[in-house]
């Protein structure tokens, strides 16, 4: 036996038991982007809006991954822009902004995933997400530490969906990947959490993942206290 592979379907009346929830962070434990901090960044770089986001995001998944540290990445961008070398003061705003864009929270997640945490369900992250992000959430939001463990995609030079970043996160969490809810906002990622063996809802609003977990007969989870759904296994 694999230690960290499913053991059972994440499906269907022989799933499983959910033992855990693992999180995504930008987009699920996290709100839409700042708008103020997108101006901030272009204004920083002098680059219009089309400009601008087509280098953000060309080599995002490079940052994200540890391939590209904060300082590289920025640096990058503007050389591809024809822009000088961004100065350090320059590169300190370009931080604070990229932090405050993704750290508007998604209350009712975030309350959530806290209920879940008082009720001793283990909870964990798995975010792709650069160096400097890292420090900027986590200084930001110190409450995080709440929960039993943490997977950043730069730590491990990978990122979603690389299959293996999956199993660091179930390892991380001490549980099989069939025993792990994950909650992602994209759905390739859903998709390779599921080919892993974990059970998974892709986010959009959070009135569509309520209605989720109630149709999956998850609603145990919303309670107040939330409890581990008791699934019926079947012999295989």
């Amino acid at each position: 036996m694999k230690p960290w592979n499913a053991l059972q379907t994440n499906d269907g009346p022989g799933a499983a038991p959910i033992r855990a929830i693992l999180f995504d962070y930008g987009l699920v434990l996290s709100g839409p982007p700042n708008p103020s901090a997108w101006s901030r960044m272009r204004s920083v770089t002098n680059l219009d809006e089309d400009a601008f986001h087509g280098g953000y995001w060309k080599h995002r998944h490079a940052y994200d991954s540890g391939h590209l540290s904060a300082d590289a990445y920025w640096k990058l961008i503007a050389a591809e822009a024809g822009l000088p070398v961004p100065s350090l003061e320059d590169l300190a705003a370009l931080y604070d902004a990229d932090t405050d864009l993704w750290t508007d929270l998604n209350l009712p997640m975030a309350e959530w995933a806290q209920s879940l945490q008082r009720a001793g369900i283990p909870t964990g992250i798995l975010s792709n997400i650069g160096d400097q992000m890292e420090a900027g959430v986590l200084r930001k939001h110190p409450w995080l530490s709440g929960f039993n463990h943490i997977t950043w995609s730069h730590r491990l030079s990978t990122a979603k969906p690389d299959p293996q970043i999956y199993c660091h996160a179930a390892e991380g969490l001490g549980h099989f990947p069939c025993n792990i809810l994950f909650i992602d906002d994209k759905l390739e990622n859903i998709e390779a959490a599921h080919r892993s063996g974990m059970h998974t809802i892709q986010y959009s609003t959070h009135q569509a993942f309520i209605a989720e977990l109630k149709q999956r007969s998850l609603a145990s989870l919303l309670e107040d206290p939330p409890r581990l759904p008791q699934i019926e296994q079947k012999t295989r």
